[in-house]
Order: C-alpha cells, then structure tokens, then sequence
C-alpha cells in the first residue's frame, strides 16, 4: 500500500483524508500534536464567551472513525528525511511514500515574542480560555478598583490587527460590556468600557472593499468601538501600550491587549526548506510549485498556511477555503498518481467570497465586485459557518446556543476557567 503522511488535522489535512478515506491502495497516517480538529473562524467567540470550546472542536478519532484506511497519531513533527523518506516526530519517526504538510500557522509577534506574556493571540483553544479570562476578570478588578486612573486602564481594552479577527473580536467585545454584562454590576457601568482596534493600515478590514470597512466602522462605533488607524505598536507592557501615532508618539494603559496582527508559519516550514535546500517566504512559508508540491520533491505536498503561493499576481490569502480547497486537490493528485493517471491542472483557488461578522444581526460580505452588509450579510455569515463545522451534532448546538444568545442577548459560556486567571493580581495598597 502507497504510505500517505498527513502532518496537521486542520481544514488542509482533513480534506485531504477525506479525498482519499476508505481507499484499498493508500495507507493514511494523519499525525497532530492535539487530538481534534479545530474551527477556528469561531475561535473568537470562545474567547468572548459565546460557544465553549467542546461546541468547535471535533475529535480526529471520531471524525475518521469508519474510515478503515485512516490512522490517527497523536504527536509533533519536527523535522523531516528527504532522503529515507521519513517525517521525524519529537518521539518517533514516520515512513513515507508521499507526505503532506499542513501544519498551519502560529502568532508573530514581528520580533518580539516577549510581547506574547502580555498581547495573548487567538491560535488555539488555551488562548481562547486565556482571553476569555482575560476579558471578564477585567471587568471584575474595575468593580473592586477604588483609584479612577486605574479603573480606567482595567476597562481598557485594546486589540491590536484590524483583519476579520481584530473586527470580530472589537464587535464581541463591545457586545459584551452593551448587552450581555448590563446590570450585573454595582460599582461599574460596563458600557464605560473602552474598546480601541489599532491598526497601521489606513483602514480596518483593508482586504475589503472601502465600502465595507465604512460600514463595518459605523457598526462598530455604535457598539462604542473606536477604530484608530495608522499607528503602529512599538511596545507592549503589563499595564499598556506604546504607540506610534500620526501625532507622534503616545502610551495608552490597558490591562487586557488582545494580538490579532500577524502569523507566521509553523516552524516545520523552515526546517523542510532547510532540508530540500529552498528558500521560505518572510512568513516562513514554503514556495511551493502550481501542483503545490515542493519544487524538486513531487513526494512533498505543502497546503494551507504553511504554503506560499500566488494567484493573478495576489498572494493566496492564509483562510479556511483555501485550506480546504489545496486538501482537496492534494487528494486528487495524489489519487490520480497511483492510477498512472495525468495530473490535475495547476491548483486554482475559486474565491467564493469574504465574510467577517460585527456584531448582532450585522456583519459584511464581499462576492467578487458584489458586497453585502448588514442583516443579509449576517445570516449569509451564520448559514456558511454552520455548514462547514465539521461534525453534525456540533452544528445543532451551535444553532442552539446562537438562537438562544440572540433572544436573551447572555452568553453561557462566561466561565473563568484559566488558573492564572482565578487569582487576581496584587493589589496596590490603598
């Protein structure tokens, strides 16, 4: 049988599973370091107390569980024999005929990782839980907090990146301290809260079309978001940030800093690049060749995130669809190779289309030159989430939980959970 290594469980790795499950002729080994798939473009909303993390997160074992020709490991890889033709885990190693690396990305910190104590990303479910506590024990130190000054900065809250998770975060954000929190507390008002998206760009959601960044703005402002466009962070701290401003430079205290501006490949890119004697991209992504192969190396397919590959002259976005489009064709490929079959043509991504959520029965949609906002945009948004979580019954209680949000406007999952989190910091003395 023709030994097939897929390393990553995300939207790549799993598509290229399911192209090619229950063949005779191919033994698949679908290898990760966790142990579930994660939907990641709902990240944001564990991490805003909407879904718990069990509601977007499917177990590899059970999504290929009469998938007779699928095995599941659970382990890292880290390295790679071209020559011997094995994938080299942190405590084994795996032989090959093909390997398919789609590993994803991590957070980038543009060089400063001692920025991640205190700006947590949104990558994975512990990150979610961290902000999640993040977020409310925020709200829970203001209501104790005696000194103005140092209310503020605790009810200052900062998001750094203004793509469709930097947008999406501000939008929970501000429909947390409006709706959900409202009455709760007896020293604050939450809707005091200070919501501030940064961004160097001229304008929020720049891949979008001016015309959805205008509206994506107002929608934001109304939920008491403000936008500030044009600066660059050159500091991160415990108790805020250093700006570089239009005006000049400026600092503003903030206990909770939320990273949402950059991602970088997974370490695995370089090492293959190093292996095979290619260059990566600045974002560590492997160049791969039209088939998405690594040029010389037709057994290495790269897909996803950690792929580097233009299309009419614009880089391939680093999304879900496109993810799942390269699995696709990289099962394809491959099927087509073991018939002795002529390949598929070059890999081309179908866009179909952009969508990034606000707030309550809000979000926008580009389709082409056609764009879409508000209540249409926001229902188109729920209909195409719901039908890409993977396992069925996850569908239906995500169904459940947003109708049950959007009548009663509270969120379930407000749970501190994070240990360094149940512990609220020293106290200054009075």
């Amino acid at each position: 049988m023709h030994r097939l290594v897929i390393v990553g469980g995300g939207f790549g790795g799993i598509n290229v599973a399911r192209e090619l499950k229950n063949n005779p002729d191919i033994d698949i080994t679908l290898v990760d370091k966790r142990n579930f798939h994660l939907f990641q473009p709902l990240l944001y909303q564990v991490a805003t107390g909407s879904l718990s993390p069990g509601e977007i997160a499917a177990p590899l074992r059970s999504v290929f569980r009469r998938s007779r020709n699928v095995r599941v490991l659970l382990g890292e890889a880290v390295d790679v024999d071209i020559q011997a033709r094995k994938v080299i885990l942190s405590d084994g190693e795996l032989p090959y005929d093909t390997a398919v690396f789609a590993s994803g990305s991590q957070n980038f910190y543009f060089g400063h990782d001692d920025w991640r104590k205190y700006a947590t990303g949104l990558k994975t479910i512990e990150d979610a839980t961290e902000i999640r506590g993040k977020i409310l024990m925020a709200f829970e130190e203001a209501e104790r907090e005696l000194d103005p000054d140092r209310r503020r900065a605790w009810l200052t809250f900062l998001v750094v990146g203004a793509g469709p998770t930097g947008v999406e975060l501000a939008g929970a954000l501000g429909e947390i301290a409006n709706d959900t929190l409202r009455n709760e507390f007896r020293s604050i008002n939450p809707k005091d809260a200070r919501i501030l998206l940064l961004d160097g760009s001229p304008r929020m959601l720049p891949s979008y079309d001016a015309s959805l960044s205008a509206a994506a703005e107002k929608q934001l402002i109304s939920l008491g978001v403000r936008a500030r466009n044009n600066v660059r962070v050159v500091g991160v701290d415990e108790h805020g940030v250093e700006l570089d401003a239009p005006t000049g430079h400026e600092r503003i205290e903030s206990r909770t800093v939320i990273w949402a501006a950059g991602v970088m490949a997974t370490p695995i890119g370089r090492k293959i690049a190093e292996r095979v004697g290619i260059q990566t991209d600045r974002g560590g992504r492997i160049l791969v060749a039209p088939d998405l192969t690594v040029p010389g190396h037709p057994e290495l397919i790269v897909i996803g995130d950690l792929a580097a590959m233009s299309q009419d002259g614009h880089p391939l976005p680093g999304v879900a669809p496109v993810a799942m489009q390269q699995g696709r064709y990289a099962g394809r490929l491959i099927r087509k190779r073991l018939r002795n079959q002529n390949a598929p043509p070059p890999f081309r991504y179908f866009d179909k289309g952009s969508l990034a959520v606000i707030g309550r029965a809000s979000a926008v949609a580009q389709f082409g030159s056609l764009t879409v906002h508000g209540l249409v945009a926001w229902l188109l948004w729920l209909f195409i989430h719901l039908m890409y979580i993977v396992q069925f019954h996850n569908r239906v209680l995500i169904f459940i939980q947003w109708g049950f949000e959007y009548l009663t406007y509270n969120r379930g999952a407000r749970l501190i959970t994070s240990p360094d989190e149940m512990e609220p910091p020293p106290r200054p003395a009075p």
